[in-house]
C-alpha cells in the first residue's frame, strides 16, 4: 500500500514527453498530439472497466454504497492550459465535466451515453467548474462528489450536450463500492489506496493484462475496504525510514498479507478466476516490490502467493458468489 502524494499526476501534463513515454499505444503521439488523447482514453477505459467490474460484484462488502453508471469522466480543467484546445477536440468538451469512456454493456451504454457527451447535471445538480490557470482535478472531484451523494439504488437523470443538443437520460447505475479510480502517469510502478482513492500506474496497463492489472486493483480496493488506512493511523505508526522497523514493520505487513487475502474474495466475486491472484504475486511481486531490494513493509512474493493459495483452500465448498470472508469482520477492530 505505497501512498504517494495523491496530486492527480495522471492529470498534469506538465511534460507531454514524459506522458507520450508513459502511455501504451502512444508512439506516434509526437507528431500527432491526438494520439496522446487517444491512448489516455484507451487505458482509462481499461481501468473504468476493472473498476466496474469489481466495485458492484463486491457491493455486499462495502459500506457507504454508490451509484456506478460505468463510465470515467473528466474534466476540462484536469489538463494543462497549453493542451486545452486539443482536450475540447480530442473529447469534445461543451461543459467543464464530459465523459471520457464508457464501459461495454454498462448501465451508462445501455442508457445511449457514449465517450465524447458533456455532462451538465445530475438528477437536477448542475456540474460545474470552470478550468483554472493551472490543471486540478477539483472540477471532477466534486463531480464525482455529486454522482457519488444520489441514492445508490435510484436510477439516474443525466443531462448530457453533443454537439449542442441536449438530452435526458435515465441510467439504471447498480449500487456499488464507493471510491475513485486513477491511471498514474510516469516510468514507476506505484500502486496506491488511501481509504477512497485507488491509483494504478500506467505501466502496469503496459506491462500486464487487464485481468493481471486486476489484481492489482482488487489488491488497493481490499485495502479501503478494510480501512487499513484509518487503523494504521490509528496504531501511530510510523511511516518513511521507520516504516520496516519492528512493529511498524509487523503492522504493514499484516495490512498487506490481509489486502492479498480479501483481493482475491473480490477477484473471485468478480468472476475472475482466483488462481490469478496466485500466479501475478508469484510470478510478477518482485517486478511490483523491488525483489530483494523490497521494503520489508511487504511480504515476499512466494508467501504472498502461497497465503493466497492457502486462503483459496479455505473457502467452503459450494460458497455463494459474493462470498463475504470472515476477514471482513477485522475492518472495525484496532491493529495492535
Amino acid at each position: 500500500m505505497n501512498m504517494p502524494v495523491l496530486t492527480s499526476l495522471r492529470r498534469r501534463f506538465a511534460a507531454l514527453a514524459v506522458l507520450i513515454a508513459s502511455l501504451p499505444g502512444a508512439a506516434d503521439a509526437q507528431a500527432d498530439p491526438a494520439a496522446t488523447f487517444t491512448a489516455l482514453r484507451a487505458v482509462d477505459q481499461r481501468m473504468a472497466t476493472i473498476a466496474y467490474r469489481l466495485t458492484t460484484a463486491n457491493a455486499p462488502l462495502c459500506r457507504g454504497l454508490v451509484p456506478v453508471p460505468g463510465w470515467a469522466v473528466h474534466s476540462l480543467g484536469q489538463y494543462d492550459p497549453a493542451m486545452r484546445d486539443q482536450a475540447r477536440t480530442s473529447f469534445g468538451f461543451e461543459a467543464p465535466i464530459a465523459v471520457e469512456a464508457v464501459v461495454a454493456g454498462a448501465p451508462a451504454a445501455r442508457a445511449g451515453v457514449v465517450a465524447n457527451d458533456s455532462i451538465l447535471a445530475v438528477n437536477g445538480q448542475p456540474l460545474r467548474g470552470a478550468p483554472g490557470a493551472k490543471a486540478d482535478s477539483n472540477a471532477r472531484d466534486a463531480a464525482q462528489a455529486v454522482i457519488a451523494r444520489q441514492p445508490a439504488a435510484a436510477a439516474l437523470r443525466v443531462e448530457l450536450v453533443r454537439g449542442g443538443a441536449r438530452r435526458t437520460v435515465a441510467i439504471a447505475a447498480p449500487a456499488g463500492c464507493p471510491g475513485s479510480f486513477e491511471v498514474l502517469l510516469g516510468p514507476g510502478m506505484d500502486a496506491s489506496a488511501d481509504g477512497s482513492i485507488v491509483q494504478i500506474a500506467v505501466r502496469f496497463f503496459e506491462r500486464y493484462t487487464d485481468d493481471q492489472v486486476a489484481v492489482v486493483v482488487a489488491h488497493e480496493l481490499a485495502h479501503n475496504i478494510l480501512r487499513h488506512r484509518a487503523r494504521l493511523d490509528a496504531a501511530k505508526v510510523s511511516r518513511g525510514l521507520l516504516a520496516e522497523v519492528g512493529r511498524n514493520g509487523r503492522l504493514f505487513r499484516q495490512t498487506e498479507t490481509e489486502a492479498d487475502l480479501l483481493g482475491m474474495h473480490l477477484l473471485r466475486n468478480a468472476g475472475y478466476d482466483p488462481q490469478l491472484a496466485v500466479a501475478f504475486w508469484r510470478d510478477h511481486g518482485g517486478d511490483v516490490d523491488g525483489g530483494l531490494f523490497r521494503s520489508r513493509t511487504h511480504p515476499s512474493s512466494k508467501a504472498r502467493a502461497q497465503a493466497i493459495a492457502d486462503e483459496i483452500a479455505r473457502i467452503p465448498a459450494g460458497s455463494p458468489r459474493p462470498y463475504l470472508p470472515p476477514l471482513l469482520a477485522t475492518r472495525d477492530t484496532p491493529l495492535q
